[in-house]
């Protein structure tokens, strides 16, 4: 069995998580979601689990961090053109998200990033093919 990531994020309102993440283009795999999560299909072996609060809290003793408020992580993903990252910000724009700081331009990479309605961010990056060649 190939090895996946699952990064758990609390949300304040299931409904407009689920909107928010289907408006960028995700899939959602039903299986793993109900009332109280939903299971974000970003790629074939990542996943975005979106908990409700009193969810998420069932799974540690430590206190739930406001997104809004503080940084506990912060998550990047790739995309295949300096297009398509532009184009995921402004879809998260589009959907209630907001813009997390100026893209920036290194030449070799480019980076922009959003804020969910919760308050999570997300880098979203593309590198040119020959700066990650051996």
């Amino acid at each position: 069995m190939n090895q996946s990531i699952y990064i758990n994020l609390p949300v304040d309102d299931l409904g407009k998580s689920r909107a928010f993440y289907s408006g960028l283009g995700f899939g959602f795999n039903e299986q793993f979601s109900n009332d109280q999560a939903a299971c974000v299909v970003v790629a074939e072996n990542i996943s975005v689990m979106l908990l409700t609060r009193p969810f998420f809290a069932g799974f540690t003793s430590k206190p739930i961090s406001d997104a809004r408020q503080s940084t506990e992580v912060l998550n990047c993903l790739s995309c295949e053109s300096r297009e398509e990252v532009d184009k995921m910000v402004r879809l998260a724009v589009e959907h209630g998200g907001s813009t997390h700081r100026q893209p920036q331009d290194h030449g070799f990479m480019y980076g922009h990033g959003f804020e969910d309605p919760d308050g999570h961010i997300w880098e979203v990056m593309y590198m040119a093919p020959a700066a990650v060649q051996s």
